[in-house]
């Protein structure tokens, strides 16, 4: 999974950034924006959708469930701090994906229970996406038990990059990937360069 930021670094806009890393083999994109308005996030995801839903790549929208139903995405990412769970799941009943944060296994089981679909477990090796994680690294064996009590798909986030995502696959899980794409010249290579590190 691809996460998105208004600008990509290599200076070109999002929308042919997006397209390249889906036909790079990208097979999800989160829209993650958190200073667009509504109608602005719903028409970028129209502008998105279009893209991945030919080539077979969920669009996920980050945090707005509202924003997903409305523009039609294939599902949402929530943390902690957002609508409950349970409550996204009596508004969006399946198949439309709820994904959940969690870094550990108590909460990973309980998201499971009130209906996540995969959860996102980070920060696996520190993150700067975010505030106040750049020094807090769970390391692969939590996303491990992550996943192991949760029996959900879960992706590993934080800090990842080709050189380590292999540690990450080998736990079961996949990876999600802000920081290493969307920062680089050239996006598309990257995310090849992290398929590559899975086999």
């Amino acid at each position: 999974m691809v996460l998105t930021q208004p600008r990509p670094g290599c200076g070109r806009a999002l929308e042919p950034v997006v397209a390249e890393c889906v036909a790079a083999g990208a097979d999800a994109i989160q829209l993650r924006d958190k200073t667009a308005d509504s109608r602005a996030l719903v028409a970028t995801v129209a502008r998105l959708r279009a893209i991945t839903e030919p080539a077979g790549a969920v669009l996920i929208v980050n945090d707005r469930l509202d924003v997903a139903l409305a523009a039609g995405a294939d599902g949402v990412h929530l943390g902690p701090d957002d609508l409950p769970l349970a409550a996204a799941r009596d508004i969006a009943p399946p198949p439309f994906l709820i994904g959940y944060s969690a870094d550990d296994p108590d909460d990973a089981r309980r998201a499971a229970a009130d209906g996540a679909d995969y959860l996102g477990v980070g920060a696996v090796f520190g993150t700067r996406s975010k505030p106040g994680l750049a020094d807090e690294a769970i390391g692969p064996g939590q996303v491990r038990a992550v996943r192991e009590a949760s029996r959900l798909p879960c992706l590993g986030i934080g800090g990842i990059t080709p050189g380590n995502a292999a540690s990450v696959f080998a736990t079961g899980a996949g990876v999600a990937v802000l920081s290493a794409v969307m920062a680089a010249p050239d996006p598309s290579t990257v995310v090849q360069q992290l398929l590559r590190s899975a086999r």
